[in-house]
């Protein structure tokens, strides 16, 4: 994808959603109203969190940070897929192609640890309630989340750097709606294999980080039923759902993606497997985070009650 790699490859052409064609206009509208709530949902938690002194904890430090995440992954892919679907195929030039799949691989890498930092944050304040104040003090979070996005983008110049290593000389059609790297590699015409093994030590690290939110998790559940009175139960629980059910959602698209075969039929699904990562997830975080947490819904209300205030007057 660079001069170095002497690549006659200036161009690919992006297919899409070629099964859709009938439906082209609903679609497209479909994704343009799940940006739009994508990007005021996320943008609202952002607000909140930054704004409401109700909400100045390590906790809501971290979500607002998966929100700016969120917007990010979704800025970074849907433009392009709208365009995809409007024209029904797409060119992109190698250089953007490039870009937009280093940008991609660095909010998720950083949006994956995030979630693996929530959980220990989650932890702390269930598992290990008397120390939580000092271990998760003013500036941990601040070092966490500075240390995710680092490593977030660490990793995705490395990919891409060992990416512009690999020479695309042949065909250039991705029957995909956004540059990622398995389609990529089936377009290569040089060996592949570092690029191969550095996706399967992504992999692992991921796996990784998925058994560590697991473990952490076990504690929690433990700790929660070892709790005497039902209405301590229930807010110690109702503290960590929002984020377990976020990591289900998150790491269960994922893994299908990973599972599921790139040839026939199941590039089919394939695709529509990563639309719902790259699409519904950030979509719906923010709206599982308002609609399961007190904390969020209560910084709303008080907003909603500023505003009917100020008419009034």
């Amino acid at each position: 994808m660079s001069k170095a790699n002497k690549s006659s490859v200036a161009q690919f052409l992006l297919l899409g959603f070629h099964e859709v064609e009938d439906f082209q206009i609903p679609f497209f509208l479909l994704l343009m109203v799940a940006y739009v709530t994508t990007m005021a949902g996320n943008g609202l938690i952002i607000v909140l969190v930054s704004m409401r002194n109700q909400l100045y904890s390590p906790m809501y430090y971290f979500l607002g940070h998966l929100s700016a995440c969120d917007i990010l992954i979704s800025t970074n892919v849907t433009p392009k897929t709208l365009q995809v679907v409007l024209a029904g195929r797409c060119l992109i030039c190698a250089m953007c192609c490039a870009t937009q799949l280093f940008f991609f691989g660095a909010f998720a890498f950083t949006e994956c640890i995030l979630l693996t930092v929530m959980s220990y944050d989650r932890y702390l304040a269930i598992c290990d309630p008397l120390h939580y104040a000092s271990i998760m003090n003013n500036r941990l979070p601040h070092y966490l989340t500075a240390l995710s996005w680092m490593i977030g983008f660490i990793i995705a110049l490395i990919n891409n750097f060992i990416l512009m290593e690999i020479n695309f000389c042949g065909p250039n059609i991705i029957d995909h709606y956004f540059c990622d790297v398995p389609p990529l590699l089936e377009l290569s015409c040089s060996d592949t294999s570092l690029m191969e093994n550095a996706i399967s030590s992504i992999t692992i690290i991921g796996l990784l980080q998925l058994c560590f939110v697991i473990v952490t998790y076990i504690c929690i559940f433990i700790s929660i039923i070892r709790i005497s009175s039902s209405t301590g139960r229930q807010k110690a629980f109702s503290t960590c759902s929002s984020h377990l059910t976020v990591v289900c959602m998150y790491y269960g698209t994922l893994i299908s993606i990973n599972i599921t075969p790139s040839r026939g039929y199941s590039l089919n699904l394939k695709k529509y497997l990563s639309l719902l990562n790259t699409v519904l997830t950030p979509l719906l975080n923010p709206l599982i985070y308002s609609l399961r947490n007190n904390d969020i819904k209560k910084a709303i209300g008080r907003i909603r009650s500023t505003r009917v205030a100020l008419r009034i007057h």
